[in-house]
């Protein structure tokens, strides 16, 4: 690949960065100057009457706590990830990092008054916000989409189905397109010169490396990377591990660490301090909720409200995990252990309307307290339902290393269908990448989740507990 194409294509990335930048700025800009005007005409006054005669610098401080404030949990919840997401995504990411961002400060405004802030103003506010994010993000993803086309991949892949992963790329026609397909059978050497070629005469931009041996992918990752070539790839279970891994050197030698434990003695102690100090607060918010909850799941039908039933934590430690019952009373009579699927006729009325809330959840702040989990963890699973997946996936026994979690890696990034292979590398990311900082992010965005519809569908019909051929095939290709 010649020098001059490189260039050209490092100019356009650059480009396109400085233009997703812009936009972004535009839309927080836009959002702030609404602030802006409300402080200025309305909020300031209604704070202390000493306020009226706010210095400039004052004002532009409190400003900016909320520019701060905004661009942080836009950032958090993907609210400026223009060209990345889908565009109802970014909208809802960026309505919702609004919504939390107006509730701090309202909250700051209130301490300030000494009393409840009015919330009027707040509320027109917000609506005004929502309506210039709907606009602007519509109109700037339109811009975004005509200066910059779907990336052109080029698929090399091995014996595993690749209809899920074309599905996944289908889904975003607007940012992908798959233009060839290569089999690893056509062998190393001639796939690099189809790759270079295709690069070359602009057939293909990236190439994506899926579900082939770690030999062959190697090789065609550093031709690859030789060629400034962008590559999207399948990680392995020992990617995942490594991903996490400490980086040493010995005299002149880089090494990477990965630990025994997962969690320090520190961490321990400062996850289960947090763990009772949000379960506490949070069980004393949501109380009338669960007593609303539970009257009416009694009423229904006269069956238990709570639903007990033993899982899986550290170590394989069982408990009784407790949830609101949002099943009719017979629906496992059969003994048979079974995910929930999507229009389970299993599920009571009352049950859909907390499942899609996720009250049912809520019961499970007491095992947070008792210790059998932890806020932020992988979902504790049922004993013979871990047998099935250990069965085919002997590295499932990996997530329980640490505490299990109301919730997780996998279900902030993940979705309920999600293949058992891939939670198991999402939760194996958290283990492996644990920070106190990432159990505060995870529950920021765990926030988002509980309000978007596709984290509460269930599987597919067709999806079973484990999938041991297409395991098998992969076990052999890492190998």
């Amino acid at each position: 690949m010649t020098n001059t194409c490189q260039s050209k294509l490092q100019r356009m990335e650059s480009f396109k960065r400085l233009i997703n930048l812009a936009f972004t700025a535009g839309c927080l800009a836009l959002e702030v100057g609404i602030f802006a005007y409300n402080w200025l005409y309305h909020f300031q006054y209604s704070v202390v009457e000493q306020l009226r005669n706010f210095w400039f610098r004052g004002h532009m401080l409190e400003i900016s706590i909320y520019g701060v404030i905004l661009f942080f949990f836009a950032k958090m919840y993907g609210g400026m990830r223009l060209g990345y997401l889908k565009n109802v995504e970014i909208i809802f990411s960026q309505v919702f990092a609004t919504f939390v961002a107006n509730v701090l400060i309202y909250a700051e405004l209130s301490v300030m008054a000494f009393q409840l802030f009015v919330p009027r103003m707040f509320i027109f506010m917000m609506l005004e916000q929502t309506l210039v994010v709907v606009l602007y993000i519509n109109v700037a993803n339109r811009i975004y989409k005509s200066l910059f086309p779907p990336r052109k991949l080029l698929l090399i892949h091995g014996e595993r189905p690749i209809e899920d992963i074309c599905s996944k790329f289908e889904n975003r026609k607007d940012k992908y397109r798959i233009e060839r397909y290569e089999h690893i059978s056509k062998g190393v050497p001639d796939l690099c010169r189809a790759i270079l070629k295709e690069y070359t005469d602009g057939s293909c931009n990236a190439v994506v490396l899926w579900d082939i041996s770690v030999e062959d992918r190697n090789k065609l990752l550093k031709f690859c990377y030789s060629q400034s070539i962008r590559v999207y790839l399948m990680p392995k279970i020992a990617d995942v591990i490594l991903a996490g891994a400490e980086e040493l050197h010995v005299f002149d030698a880089p090494l990477l660490l990965t630990r025994e434990y997962c969690l320090t003695m520190e961490q321990r102690f400062i996850k289960r301090a947090m763990d009772i100090l949000f379960a506490s607060l949070l069980l004393l918010v949501a109380s009338p909720f669960m007593l609303v909850t539970a009257i009416a799941i009694k009423l229904y039908d006269g069956g238990p409200v709570l639903y007990k039933q033993v899982r899986c934590t550290t170590n394989q430690r069982q408990f009784y995990i407790m949830k609101f019952r949002s099943m009719r009373t017979d629906a496992e009579k059969d003994g048979v252990a079974r995910l929930a699927q999507k229009n389970d006729d299993r599920i009571t009325p009352i049950g859909r309307v907390i499942r899609k809330c996720r009250i049912d959840e809520l019961p499970q702040l007491f095992n947070i307290l008792r210790g059998d989990m932890s806020f932020i963890g992988p979902r504790p699973e049922r004993p013979e339902i871990i047998a099935q997946y250990v069965e085919v996936m002997p590295e499932f026994v990996f997530r329980m290393k640490v505490k299990a979690g109301l919730a997780g890696f996998a279900q902030v990034y993940g979705k309920y269908n999600t293949s058992p292979y891939d939670k198991l590398k999402l939760d194996l990311a958290y283990i492996e990448n644990y920070s106190l900082w990432l159990d505060l992010k995870l529950m920021l965005l765990t926030l988002k989740i509980l309000l978007w519809p596709d984290s509460t569908e269930g599987v597919e019909s067709e999806q079973v507990t484990a999938f041991k051929e297409v395991y098998d095939r992969e076990r052999e290709e890492e190998d």
